[in-house]
């Protein structure tokens, strides 16, 4: 018997034991060695997913890491002992938006581990085993538990294509606006610029490649608006706005934040006239969780200094008060079994 975090209603929950499901056919149990929290947890918490986005009585957990300790009948022994992280979109695979590679607009509706499927906070996780991928043998499982929220981020770089020599910035200072910092480096920029509301980020944006810093105020001088690729990673409004004013005519543009609903958005005139390129980005698809996997491996992606609370999974309740709590020395806070 082990722990688990079962939330019964919004609101409400209770940590109870737990008894590991036998993965079956296609299946894998993973063992959990950190799950991490965010917003969309604290969402599920007080009850304000939207309808259709989550199933109560539920196991949290989208963000883990993990190692396999058992699997079902025709996965391949060898993953068995692996080292993994795990796609959270159940896909069913056969749909034309799925056979496309874009599973997180699957056709047969939407299915997510930790909001209608069992999550990562429990001390086991048993899912397709098809979702997985595997990490290198010697990956750190306590950094690698951030790479969901980096694997959306990556969809986000994807979408952008920045190349080398342009000049790209960033909105946003959390987590993910940190995650599009290091994978927007990694493609030799001529400029990366990094905009947000709090000037104690400008040292934490410089390591992971930033070459300039700047604070949105209505005092200050005036952002520039001539850069060619711009993600947003803030979750606002105003952040989408901003995003939008810093690129050239032509320039690309990809939101990742998830605004309050019924917030003013960006101006459509404003984007037909100077012929932006506009993507969003709801989840990572294959590619991403991929192309995230390849850059962490390869040692360009640093989660770890985004990390500031480690606790026991016994005090999810403390977790879910640090995400909301808006204290600046609060990163990212894991959970461990």
């Amino acid at each position: 018997m082990s722990h688990q975090v079962l939330v019964e209603a919004p609101g409400m929950h209770r940590v109870e034991d737990h008894t590991p499901r036998e993965p079956g056919p296609g299946e894998a149990l993973v063992a959990v060695h950190a799950v991490g929290v965010c917003g969309s947890d604290r969402e599920v918490y007080r009850g304000n997913r939207p309808e259709g986005y989550v199933r109560y009585p539920l196991t949290p957990g989208h963000e883990w890491s993990g190692t396999v300790r058992a699997a079902g009948a025709g996965v391949p022994a060898g993953l068995v002992g692996r080292k993994v992280v795990g796609e959270g979109f159940r896909n069913c695979q056969v749909c034309d938006r799925c056979h496309a590679g874009e599973t997180t607009l699957c056709t047969a509706g939407y299915e997510e581990t930790g909001f209608t499927r069992p999550g990562a906070m429990a001390a086991t996780l048993t899912l397709p085993a098809r979702l997985l991928h595997p990490l290198p043998d010697d990956a750190d499982l306590t950094a690698a538990a951030l790479l969901e929220p980096a694997a959306c981020v990556a969809a986000a770089a994807l979408k952008a294509g920045a190349r080398p020599g342009e000049r790209v910035a960033v909105v946003g200072t959390g987590t993910l606006g940190m995650f599009a910092v290091q994978f927007l480096k990694a493609v030799s920029p001529a400029e990366l610029l990094v905009v947000g509301t709090r000037g104690d980020r400008e040292a934490l944006s410089r390591r992971f490649g930033a070459t300039g810093f700047r604070l949105v105020s209505a005092e200050g001088p005036a952002l520039p608006d001539d850069f060619d690729v711009v993600i947003e990673a803030a979750g606002s409004a105003s952040a989408a706005r901003t995003a939008a004013s810093l690129l050239r005519r032509g320039g690309r543009l990809v939101l990742t934040g998830i605004p309050a609903p019924g917030a003013d958005g960006l101006d459509p005139t404003g984007l037909v006239v100077r012929q932006l390129e506009v993507h969003t980005v709801f989840g990572a698809p294959p590619d991403a969780w991929a192309h995230t996997v390849r850059v962490f491996g390869a040692g360009l992606l640093d989660p770890l200094p985004l990390v500031t609370h480690e606790l026991e999974l016994t005090g999810f309740a403390h977790a879910i008060e640090l995400v909301g709590a808006g204290d600046p020395t609060v990163g990212k806070v894991l959970l461990r079994p």
